[in-house]
């Protein structure tokens, strides 16, 4: 994988390309590994909302192969990041992780999501130290970063964390089908 890819929300192809890559990645690892999605956020801050959004949004699905922690009911947050770390490391037998976060950055970057190879490093705004996770990790610019980014994560428009919720946990739907219907026909 390339260390680092980056999706336009307004691209009308998003789906399909993020959908279709990630399907690329998770494949190889879902024939022996459980596939973790990890949403990390808090439902108290509507820029810090997107990971909580969206495994509210996956576990909806009720997807056979779909395992997600961190939902809008449950979310995974600075306080409680490492215990899930420990539930999901004592309950799945090496587990690939994929760490979904929310992101602060510049401002002709925000809509879009990134893909990386590496782990994230949650509550980077808030200068928080937090353990680093994920084997992969999709991040959405939900704002600017700046010298009062929590103040800026409080003022986060919705819409924009809504339609990055959308896109990612439909492109996550449309993969994660994808890989059930690959091994389903052999």
């Amino acid at each position: 994988m390339e260390k680092k890819l980056v999706f336009n929300i307004n691209d009308e192809n998003i789906l399909y390309k993020f959908s279709n890559y990630l399907t690329s990645e998770l494949k190889p690892v879902s024939s022996y590994r459980d596939i973790i999605f990890l949403c990390i956020g808090t439902d108290r801050s509507t820029g810090d909302s997107l990971g909580p959004i969206i495994g509210y949004k996956l576990k909806k699905l009720h997807i056979d192969n779909l395992i997600v922690f961190g939902t809008l009911k449950e979310p995974v947050h600075a306080k409680n990041l490492s215990s899930t770390l420990d539930f999901i490391n004592s309950n799945y037998t090496n587990p690939f992780i994929v760490a979904i976060d929310a992101c602060l950055g510049n401002v002709r970057n925000i809509g879009n999501i990134s893909i990386q190879s590496t782990p994230i490093s949650p509550g980077a705004a808030m200068n928080k130290v937090l353990p680093s996770v994920g084997d992969l990790s999709i991040v959405g610019i939900v704002n600017i970063s700046g010298p009062f980014d929590f103040m800026v994560l409080q003022s986060t428009r919705l819409y924009t964390v809504m339609n990055l919720a959308d896109k990612i946990s439909n492109g996550i739907a449309i993969s994660m089908m994808n890989i059930s219907q690959k091994y389903n026909t052999m």
